[in-house]
């Protein structure tokens, strides 16, 4: 199975904005790069207001900064901002709470953003577009996706010049009583996306005993669903040097067997076998036996045929009859463990401060940065865990979702 970038000259990241709201105002320039053809990184960044959040963006030409950026002169979105681009594309695809549309953005030579087109997906039942940037998936220049949970359906449309080209029933998303969400980080493989899911009971703390995969063939646009019973909320995969992608529980998950226990579905590891679209029956791992018992929970991608594990650190948030599984999983108390995808045994990675379990990935050039929330969740830091240092290169207001290089 040969691994592809997204979009062979198109790279996949995700990054932000939001509607377009500007009346008047084609063309917005926060504070940062101005001409020039050096790099250019777009950060939206999610602040919580009296009324209803407020999302802002900002450019900037570089990723190590020592005082936090500014928002001041920031573009103002109103509600929750997502985004979708390519990176050193030189765009930015615009969604977020306030409707079914998708505005493009083109930076400018003079380190600007212009206002393109827009397109609707209202027509195919959508109101908003919303959980996670990474829902938008970039296939060509003239090709993109958008798994939508709410209305079980991909939409199919075209980036190049913002048209609605169909849409895909997903049988088998949707699961009565139960909230479906999808993957933060999907795997792209040649002429295939993968998108994990995961449910939890529409009412109560809990998750439900369920695993599954959406396959999409980029060349026919087929759809195949593929579910497991084994484990609940694994949303999380990476590829392994045998050509199968591993599956694991994400950090809520394990959050919530840690509070609640009892019928919680124990936190695991499966396989899928990507040719033959099946999960492999014979394998199934719990997560605490590869961390000497502890919690753990989500994969992200490591190098050479590993991958990190998160892990909880009990000394470092004290668990109570009352911890909501949220507030757990969002401490600064998981620690990084490498795991060996061929041997499958897990080391911690020591020079990796403990931060909090809800993390993003984004690459940026020969860098990976990934997300920390901070401050009681009202600021983020952007660490670099390409040396595996951790090392803060920047933080801002907010929560940001979304991080791209435009250039």
């Amino acid at each position: 199975m040969k691994l592809t970038t997204p979009l062979r000259p198109l790279h996949l990241a995700l990054t932000a904005l939001v509607l377009p709201l500007f009346a008047g105002c084609e063309i917005a320039r926060p504070a940062g790069p101005g001409t020039g053809d050096g790099p250019v990184y777009a950060i939206t960044t999610q602040v919580s207001t009296a009324d209803e959040p407020q999302s802002y963006v900002i450019l900037t030409d570089k990723l190590d900064h020592t005082e936090s950026l500014s928002l001041d002169q920031g573009i103002e979105l109103p509600g929750r901002a997502l985004g979708a681009g390519v990176s050193k594309s030189g765009a930015l695809f615009v969604a977020g709470s306030d409707g079914p549309t998708i505005t493009r953005y083109n930076l400018t030579s003079e380190g600007r953003l212009e206002k393109g087109a827009t397109v609707s997906f209202e027509g195919k039942g959508v109101a908003s577009i919303g959980e996670y940037q990474h829902q938008l998936q970039f296939i060509s220049e003239s090709k993109a996706y958008y798994f939508d949970g709410r209305t079980s359906q991909l939409i199919v449309w075209n980036p190049s010049d913002m048209s609605l080209t169909g849409s895909i029933p997903l049988n088998g998303v949707s699961v009565q009583g139960a909230i479906q969400t999808f993957a933060t980080l999907p795997i792209r493989l040649e002429n295939q996306v993968i998108m994990p899911m995961g449910w939890r009971p529409s009412t109560g703390v809990g998750i439900t005993k369920l695993a599954g995969v959406v396959v999409v063939d980029t060349r026919t646009d087929a759809v195949t669903v593929v579910t497991d019973t084994r484990c609940g909320y694994v949303r999380d995969g990476v590829m392994g040097p045998d050509g199968m992608l591993y599956l694991a529980t994400e950090v809520y998950g394990a959050a919530v067997r840690r509070v609640a226990g009892g019928e919680t579905p124990e936190p695991c590891l499966l396989r899928f076998n990507p040719q033959t679209l099946t999960f492999d029956p014979s394998f199934h791992i719990k997560l605490d036996t590869l961390v000497n018992g502890g919690t753990a929970g989500s994969l992200l991608p490591g190098p050479q045929g590993t991958a990190y594990l998160r892990v909880f650190d009990e000394r470092l948030f004290p668990v109570q009859a009352s911890t909501h599984p949220r507030a757990l999983a969002s401490s600064s108390s998981w620690k990084w463990w490498k795991l060996r995808l061929d041997t499958l045994t897990a080391t911690p990675v020591e020079t990796l401060p403990a931060t909090t379990g809800s993390t993003f990935l984004y690459p940026a050039g020969d860098r990976t940065i990934f997300t920390e929330f901070a401050n009681g969740s009202t600021a983020t830091n952007f660490r670099d865990l390409t040396d595996e240092s951790g090392k803060v290169t920047m933080s801002l207001s907010g929560l940001s979702f979304s991080f791209l290089q435009l250039r």
